[in-house]
């Protein structure tokens, strides 16, 4: 039975594609088959008349399981804005459903599936259903990607809190440095490490090209509970 992780972010542009790529290399360099997933993203472009996303074509490089880009990407959108938005001006209203489908078709051909959420964990699907629901349709347990730099303190705990009142299994929190010069990192961490409920994974290095593809994850022992 295929294991998975949902990443979510404490917002957008934090890293979470950065983090599930590290994870798709790490647990292949392990020997697991790996399936990802970005099941809804927006941004999209238009080639060869359809719709593609940059970070969910990043993930299906990455991964060893063959899917098609619909199963990894089922909800495209043009407009770079929330899904709920751009859902609506494009008439293609998502469906958890059937990504829950798609996931479990995976599933069947992997030993792990990594699913990278959009956005943060309150971010609205619809007029009914935020990421929080699709999270819990998906059952896997839920990372939380926290981008280290001024205000990260704030929105790590909100996003912690949020998704400990949801039904969901958290599994903790893998920290992004996205900022070379941030001040106090140590003491950032010190304070996450104290204050979060769930224990760090990992910790993603600064990066000096910027590319998602880059890593250097750095594992904690939390993160070797979670794969047997």
């Amino acid at each position: 039975m295929a294991q998975g992780f949902f990443i979510t972010g404490t917002g957008t542009g934090v890293g979470k594609t950065r983090v599930s790529l590290a994870l798709i290399r790490e647990l292949r360099r392990r020997g697991f088959r790996v399936a990802a997933m970005k099941p809804v993203a927006t941004g999209a472009v238009r080639r060869n008349g359809s719709l593609r996303h940059e970070d969910a074509e990043l993930l299906m490089a990455a991964a060893d399981v063959q899917a098609s880009y619909e199963d990894v990407n089922a909800f495209a959108y043009e407009m770079p804005t929330s899904p709920h938005i751009a859902a609506s001006l494009e008439r293609r209203p998502i469906d958890i459903g059937a990504i829950v489908a798609r996931s479990e078709a995976l599933a069947g051909a992997a030993d792990w599936v990594i699913v990278e959420g959009v956005g943060g964990w309150e971010v609205p699907l619809n007029d009914h259903e935020r990421v929080s629901d699709l999270a819990e349709a998906l059952h896997w347990p839920v990372v939380l990607v926290v981008d280290l730099r001024l205000g990260c303190l704030n929105h790590a705990l909100l996003s912690a809190a949020a998704i400990g009142r949801s039904c969901v299994r958290p599994a903790g929190w893998i920290g992004n440095v996205i900022d070379p010069e941030f001040p106090y990192l140590d003491e950032y961490l010190h304070t996450l490490d104290e204050s979060l409920p769930e224990p760090r994974l990992a910790l993603l290095p600064w990066c000096p090209d910027g590319h998602p593809e880059s890593s250097g994850l750095v594992l904690s022992a939390a993160f070797e509970q979670w794969v047997v």
